[in-house]
């Protein structure tokens, strides 16, 4: 017997029963997180955009669209509850450099950095990283999708909302910008 389909675990969730929503979230669980990781630099992040997302999709599973795919807008809710919860991390820093530039904070002086330092492999990520991280995040998106999630154009159109022409060219300037930075960063390697 065949793994019951996502529509088959929605109709039997909207039943009432908690098995088939956890079989659907079990089934998309570990995907949604590793894709939001790289997207959001965080596991952190990562892992409560996930717990909101499903929290969020439950609660709306009567709004899911059957002309779509599941994964596709349960990625669409995670992605603005990462992105609200981005903004209020921005007002609560706006917040704290206020507060220092008043004084009323002192500043952790930041760590020398030894220019002989041989850059690890796990430190090689990390730089990586950061330079996935400097690309806007309209542009990052896409290729996170498409890179590290393999999800089709078509497939990420439909998750961010956008035309497969966006996703194309968003998908090519994120290439071009990442390269760009890590030939900045890693200069003997190219």
């Amino acid at each position: 017997m065949s793994d019951p389909s996502d529509h088959e675990l929605i109709d039997e969730a909207l039943g009432g029963s908690d098995e088939a929503f956890d079989a659907l979230i079990g089934r998309y669980q570990k995907r949604l997180v590793h894709s939001l990781e790289y997207a959001l630099g965080s596991r952190e992040d990562a892992l409560d955009a996930a717990q909101q997302a499903f929290v969020s999709v439950w609660r709306n599973l009567t709004g899911f669209r059957r002309n779509a795919a599941f994964y596709s807008w349960l990625y669409r809710i995670a992605l603005n509850a990462a992105r609200t919860a981005q903004r209020r991390q921005r007002v609560d820093a706006a917040s704290l450099d206020r507060l220092r530039n008043h004084g009323e904070l002192a500043q952790d002086s930041a760590p020398s950095s030894n220019p002989d330092h041989v850059v690890t492999s796990a430190e090689r990520v990390e730089l990586v990283q950061q330079g996935l991280h400097s690309i806007a995040d309209e542009f990052r998106q896409p290729l996170v999708l498409r890179e590290i999630d393999g999800m089709s154009y078509e497939e990420i159109a439909e998750a961010l909302d956008i035309p497969v022409g966006t996703v194309r060219s968003r998908i090519f300037r994120a290439r071009q910008k990442l390269i760009q930075r890590l030939k900045r960063l890693f200069p003997d390697e190219w």
